[in-house]
C-alpha cells in the first residue's frame, strides 16, 4: 500500500479517466481509479503510480535518487491539481443555472496538469483536429525514439520522447499534412535547443507571446496549454468541438442542433463563470464525452 497523498476534499475521480483516455502504451498505465507513468528526474530514472481508493489517494512510487522523490511528488500533484481546493469553484459555478446540477453531482472536479510542459505542448500539438485515439496512437508510435527506463515496471519501459529525440527523428514517424509535421518538428527543435522555453514561472499572457506567432499553434493550443501547464483556472476553448458539444447537450440540445452553435455565444456564455472558467470546461467536456461524439479531441 502506498503513502497517502493529501488533498482538499472532495475529489472527483474522473480525472482518472481522462488521463486513461490519453494514456500511451510503454509511458503510461491508466484504469479508472489510478494512473502511473515512468518519469525522467534530476537525479535519475523513476516511476509513480498514483490510485483512488473512494476515500484516499495512495502514492506508489521508485526512483533512482531518493533526493528525486519530493520532485515526483511535486509531479504528481500538479498533475492532479491537488492543491486545489474545490470549495469557492464548486460554489461560484454551482450559481450557474446550466451547471449546478453537474456541481452537485461531480463536486471537487479537477483540472489536469502535467509533469513537463514541453510533453504537453507537443501532445497538444499532435492532438490538434484529430480525435483523442488517432493522437495517442500517434503518441504510442513516437515512443520508439524514446529512452528505455531503468526502472521498467510493469509495461511501462520507456520514456515520453524528448524534444530532442523527436527533432532528430521525428519525421520517419510523424504521419499527415506536411505543414503539420513540420510545425511538430519546428517547435521540438525550439523546446530542444532552448530558444523557446515554457514553465511554471509564465503566465496565459506570456504563452500566447511565445506561441502565437509559431507556425501551427492557435489559441486553442495556447489556452490548453495554459491549462495543463500552468494549471489555469480561467481559460475557456470556445472553438472546442467538445465544449461546444457538452454546453448545447446540457441545454437540451440535439447534437446536430450543438453542432450549429458558434464560438461567440460559447464565449458569452461563459462570462459569467469567471474566474472559473476551466472547471466549467470540464463540465462542458464530461457532458460531451457520456454521448458517442464523433471527431472530438482534445
Amino acid at each position: 500500500m502506498g503513502q497517502a497523498e493529501p488533498f482538499h476534499p472532495p475529489f472527483e475521480p474522473g480525472i482518472f479517466d481522462f488521463l486513461a483516455a490519453r494514456a500511451v502504451a510503454g509511458v503510461e498505465e491508466a484504469t479508472s481509479t489510478s494512473y502511473a507513468r515512468t518519469l525522467s528526474l534530476p537525479g535519475g530514472h523513476g516511476w509513480f503510480r498514483l490510485a483512488w481508493d473512494g476515500r484516499r489517494l495512495l502514492l506508489d512510487h521508485e526512483v533512482e535518487d531518493a533526493a528525486d522523490s519530493p520532485t515526483l511528488s511535486a509531479h504528481v500533484r500538479h498533475l492532479f491539481n491537488l492543491d486545489h481546493d474545490p470549495a469557492a469553484a464548486d460554489a461560484a459555478l454551482g450559481m450557474d443555472p446550466l451547471l449546478s446540477g453537474r456541481v452537485a453531482a461531480l463536486p471537487g472536479i479537477r483540472l489536469p496538469g502535467c509533469v513537463d510542459p514541453n510533453e504537453i505542448l507537443i501532445r497538444a500539438m499532435i492532438g490538434q483536429q484529430i480525435t483523442v485515439a488517432a493522437a495517442t496512437t500517434a503518441l504510442r508510435q513516437l515512443v520508439a525514439l524514446s529512452a528505455p527506463s531503468r526502472l521498467p515496471h510493469g509495461s511501462m519501459k520507456r520514456f515520453f520522447p524528448t524534444p530532442a529525440q523527436i527533432a532528430a527523428d521525428g519525421r520517419t514517424i510523424l504521419r499527415g499534412p506536411q505543414r503539420r509535421i513540420d510545425s511538430i518538428i519546428a517547435v521540438a527543435g525550439m523546446l530542444a535547443d532552448g530558444s523557446l522555453r515554457l514553465d511554471a514561472s509564465d503566465t496565459p499572457e506570456s504563452l500566447a507571446e511565445k506561441l502565437l506567432p509559431l507556425p501551427g499553434i492557435g489559441p486553442w493550443t495556447v489556452g490548453y496549454v495554459s491549462m495543463r501547464v500552468l494549471g489555469s483556472s480561467d481559460i475557456f476553448l470556445p472553438t472546442d468541438s467538445a465544449v461546444r458539444n457538452g454546453f448545447g447537450l446540457l441545454r437540451g440540445d440535439s447534437l446536430s442542433t450543438a453542432r450549429s452553435i458558434k464560438a461567440p455565444e460559447l464565449a458569452r456564455m461563459a462570462e459569467p463563470l469567471r474566474p472559473w472558467r476551466s472547471y466549467a470546461t470540464l463540465h462542458f467536456w464530461r457532458v460531451s464525452g457520456e454521448k458517442p461524439v464523433r471527431g472530438v479531441s482534445r
